[in-house]
């Protein structure tokens, strides 16, 4: 048969076969071929062309002929027919499929308008329903279905109350009368957390029954009464004996035992196997059983982290050697907490984080589980390892107590951040309020006998009082023996400040004597006095003391005011701020006493006995008391600073006692500035009463040199001054140089300079007024008074001194120049010199002159 066009060849080629036409026959197709995807006219076309040229005439070129197109002719003219036959048959098929699909969609049409009206049939019957269920006006049916499906599960309340009442009975009837309870043991050892959950409400039930049924078995009595037992009823004597026979209530308690431990040995086995949802299910039990008191004991009791601290909390409190003495130390920083206590308390950071997932997972009341492992972590371990550390601390001194009670609650406080901040049985989510309730209380209980009413500031008070009476022991024990009695009124005022002093001293004495301080507490106070351990405290007079110790020194207020602001931060961290201001009057009324009264007043009033001492004194005064002025006024710009940036500003919730504390400072400032005041003038009556004494020792004739006087006649040339000039300035050199060292570079040093140029200024007026001058004699004199102004001028003095200058060397002028020079010199210079003097002023000098009675000079007394 003739071959077909394929997708790979659209035309077939045929081979003459013998007993054959040697003319090629016509290629045959069909549709499938133009439909091919590989299909390609020029191909199509080289195909029909091939096929119409016979195979031996395709051989070579030697071969060739004249072209015959008839081959193609009929070919080509045989594919056109066919193509037409194909055409027609294409047609055809389309109009068949044109006919299906307009049949089809016809058919789609009427299946989608029967859809929509069914679908519109059954919203309108959803919505009949839906009326009638609501029980709206036109339609009741709702509410009759409600109250039918409330009636049913009220009928369906009742037949299971009456199936348990039923079963309570049988269980009743099988306890009083058989002394059995077969019933409930074969629902508890069908297990499951609801069989249990009933068997433990029917035991309580039955617990109920008999207590109102049999109340003698309530009442350990175990007689043959005839009770109807209003069950059963009255059946004889035989039936009340059987029922008596048993003691109900030994059975149910028996049961209810067993159950509760059988549920508990059971938790502790999925506990063991983390088998957390099985826990859940026996706690849930539990809970309805006691009400999870069992359970929640059980869990906490075992738990593997007390059994681990219940061995160690027996364990000392030891630590290194070298931290209790630098926590001892109040010159050192504190060395933190308790080492054994901060690894208890990073312990329990770990372990409660971990035990609250277990407990949420295990328990569904997680919370009042937490809250019970909280407070026996806080009441047993946390609160005896901290008693421990805080007795432990307490034997080595008051500061080191106090700074482990610091560390320790500021270490608790992180803590109980912590554990909020990590929500515990609320993880992820915030921590609840039942809990954060739970830790606030716990941590309030831990350190209320440490801050209940005044026990912390008194302990603050007490241990500063150490530090400070040891600091000041050996300054009060060389006062008090430098102090006398007094013998005039002015020293008898100073006599409140030695008697402060005295108890001061013996209230030191008689602490570090009680049996309180333990060996090392007193050992450490000694060691901060400057004392041996062996030497005695109460023989005070065996001490050995310098003068050294009886000097203020300005390190030991810093010392002093370091320990206070100390003190004071640490009651502003762990007090809570409720008593701030009451607080910081008690702390300024002891900073007072011993900065102020004890320490800078006794110093001031030694330096004030020392400057009385002097008036009197036949030699040149001392005035070494004066190098105590400068550390005390150090000492009291530090002590007001400290009081007015930090006591006074913390006092100010409490507006009175703000005012009182003012009040006692300004006070007490008033008080050590009249005392200072006091010193400087009798230190400036002192210099000049000396002053006085140095120009009375001036010989009549210093100003009246003779050119016969022995040694030759021109001796007195050489002198630079007399001798009582050079006496008075050195005193006054050495005063100055003393004063420089007492004040610093101040108004006071201006003001007691000045006090004092203005005292020597008066006094060499008055002391030249005394002695008869010749001419070489007044040399001498403006020699002496060029060395004291000169010596003035290097004097911090107050620029109102400067026409005094001018004064002083006016006054040697008198002396040395002629009577027509003098009288012009004195013309006009009262109002030169701002004032200071008239010219009547000026008589007294110029009468002095040996030239008196000269004409010239008797003019110039006559102009004057």
């Amino acid at each position: 048969m003739p071959g077909t066009i394929s997708p790979a060849s659209s035309v077939s080629r045929h081979t003459p076969q013998p007993g054959r036409s040697i003319f090629p026959k016509a290629p045959t197709f069909t549709l499938d071929t133009f439909s091919s995807r590989d299909f390609i006219v020029k191909e199509f076309i080289e195909e029909l062309s091939d096929s119409a040229v016979p195979p031996n005439r395709r051989s070579g070129p030697s071969n060739q002929a004249a072209f015959d197109p008839k081959p193609l002719i009929r070919s080509f003219e045989h594919a056109l027919n066919r193509m037409s036959e194909l055409s027609g048959d294409l047609e055809t098929r389309e109009n068949e499929l044109s006919g299906a699909v307009r049949r089809a969609e016809a058919q789609h049409v009427s299946n989608v308008q029967t859809l929509g009206r069914k679908l519109d049939q059954t919203i309108d019957s959803f919505n009949r329903l839906d009326s009638s269920l609501s029980g709206d006006d036109y339609d009741e049916g709702g509410n009759a279905v409600v109250k039918i499906g409330e009636r049913l599960e009220e009928l369906d309340r009742q037949r299971t109350r009456a199936q348990d009442a039923k079963f309570l009975i049988q269980c009743w009837m099988e306890v009083s009368e058989r002394g059995e309870l077969f019933l409930l043991e074969d629902i508890r050892r069908q297990g499951g957390g609801d069989g249990k959950v009933r068997c433990a409400n029917i035991a309580r039930q039955l617990t109920k029954i008999s207590q109102r049924l049999d109340p003698d078995s309530w009442g350990h009595m175990m007689g043959n009464a005839k009770i109807a037992n209003g069950v059963n009823g009255t059946n004889g004597p035989d039936a009340d004996n059987r029922r008596h026979n048993h003691n109900t209530r030994e059975l149910i308690e028996k049961f209810l035992e067993t159950l509760e431990k059988d549920l508990l040995k059971s938790f502790d086995e999925f506990y063991r196997r983390e088998n957390f949802e099985a826990m859940r299910e026996c706690a849930k039990v539990l809970y309805d059983f006691n009400g999870g008191a069992s359970v929640i004991g059980s869990f906490v009791n075992q738990h593997q982290f007390f059994i681990d601290r219940s061995q160690l909390i027996t364990e000392d409190v030891v630590g290194d050697t070298e931290t209790w003495e630098r926590l001892a130390d109040p010159d050192s920083e504190p060395p933190g907490v308790e080492p054994s206590l901060q690894s208890l308390i990073d312990e329990v950071r770990i372990v409660v984080q971990e035990e609250s997932i277990i407990i949420k997972r295990a328990f569904p009341y997680c919370e009042q589980v937490m809250g019970r492992f909280l407070q026996r972590i806080f009441q047993q371990s946390i609160q005896q390892r901290l008693e421990m550390v805080l007795e432990k601390a307490n034997t080595i001194s008051s500061l080191a107590f106090l700074r482990s009670l610091q560390a320790a609650r500021s270490c608790i406080s992180t803590l109980i951040d912590d554990l909020k901040a990590h929500g515990l049985t609320s993880y992820p989510e915030p921590i609840s309020s039942q809990i954060t309730v739970i830790l606030d209380q716990q941590f309030d209980d831990l350190f209320v006998p440490y801050f209940f009413g005044s026990l912390y500031i008194e302990r603050e008070k007490r241990s500063l009082e150490e530090l400070y009476s040891s600091l000041l022991f050996k300054f009060t024990i060389f006062h008090s023996r430098k102090r006398k009695i007094p013998t005039t009124f002015m020293k008898s005022l100073a006599r409140s400040g030695g008697e402060i002093l005295a108890a001061a001293r013996d209230a030191y004495a008689e602490r570090l004597d009680s049996s309180d301080l333990t060996p090392s507490q007193k050992a450490k106070l000694l060691r901060l006095a400057g004392l041996k351990d062996s030497e005695n405290v109460k023989a005070q007079t065996e001490i050995e003391v310098s003068d050294d110790d009886g000097v203020l020194d300005a390190a030991n207020a810093k010392r002093m005011l370091k320990w206070l602001a100390e003190a004071v931060g640490r009651g502003l961290e762990v007090s809570g701020g409720n008593e701030t201001a009451k607080e910081m009057h008690v702390l300024l009324n002891l900073l007072l006493t011993n900065m102020a009264e004890i320490y800078i007043e006794t110093a001031l009033d030694a330096a004030n006995d020392n400057a009385v001492s002097q008036e009197y004194s036949k030699n040149e005064p001392d005035f070494s008391y004066l190098s105590n002025l400068r550390s005390a006024f150090t000492i009291m710009h530090l002590m007001i600073t400290c009081i007015s940036t930090m006591l006074i500003p913390l006092a100010s919730s409490n507006i009175g006692i703000r005012r009182e504390i003012e009040k006692i400072t300004t006070l007490t400032m008033n008080r050590m500035e009249e005392k200072v005041n006091s010193i400087i003038q009798k230190t400036v009556d002192v210099a000049l009463a000396w002053v006085t004494k140095l120009l009375a020792t001036q010989k009549k004739n210093d100003f009246r040199p003779r050119d016969d006087g022995p040694g030759g006649g021109g001796a007195w040339q050489e002198m630079l001054q007399t001798p009582t000039c050079l006496s008075v300035f050195t005193f006054l050199v050495r005063l100055h140089s003393l004063v420089l060292t007492a004040f610093a570079p101040s108004a006071n040093l201006t003001s007691f300079l000045t006090e004092v140029a203005l005292g020597v200024r008066t006094a060499l007026l008055e002391h030249f007024k005394k002695f008869q001058v010749n001419a070489a004699g007044g040399l001498l004199i403006t020699k002496d008074i060029t060395r004291y102004t000169e010596l003035l001028r290097g004097w911090e003095l107050e620029p109102s001194f400067e026409p005094s200058f001018e004064v002083l060397t006016e006054i040697g002028n008198m002396f040395v120049i002629g009577p027509e020079a003098l009288k012009e010199r004195l013309r006009g210079k009262g109002a030169a010199l701002g004032g200071l003097w008239d010219k009547g002023d000026m008589r007294p000098y110029v009468l002095r002159r040996d030239d008196a009675g000269s004409v010239g000079i008797q003019s110039v007394l006559s102009a004057l």
